[in-house]
């Protein structure tokens, strides 16, 4: 088999195919290759787990009975502005405590997360 020299100078690899990909999916080729290919593809979404609003430690922590408990006995709206109301005095303690030692709002914003966080694992936001 005599090998070609492309315009670069360079020897090409023998090739068996001759023509073109037009005639070669002509006649009973084309009519086979039509029928498997579908028409559509649909391809999924991948499974995504959505947003959970509230709390993920409901009923974990050591102060979650009783919060659960005081929660079921006063009622969850008057529950929950009472606890409302403990979260911003606990706020303005954090803040005041900021202005003291002279922190700034980046801070002071980190001390309220971590105090949310901490409240979060004893179980007051149950």
């Amino acid at each position: 088999m005599a090998a070609s020299i492309s315009a670069a100078g360079l020897k090409a690899l023998p090739s068996t195919f001759h023509g073109s990909w037009t005639t070669s999916l002509a006649g009973e080729d084309r009519a086979v290759l039509t029928k498997s290919v579908p028409t559509y593809v649909r391809v999924a979404r991948p499974l995504r787990s959505r947003p959970r609003m509230g709390n993920i430690n409901e009923g974990k922590g050591l102060f979650a009975p009783l919060v659960v408990l005081t929660r079921n006995i006063i009622g969850r709206k008057r529950f929950n502005q009472l606890r409302g109301k403990a979260i911003a005095l606990h706020s303005q303690v954090i803040t005041e405590f900021c202005k003291t030692i002279g922190a700034d709002n980046k801070q002071r914003q980190g001390l309220i997360r971590l105090a949310k966080k901490n409240g979060e694992k004893l179980g007051f936001l149950a």
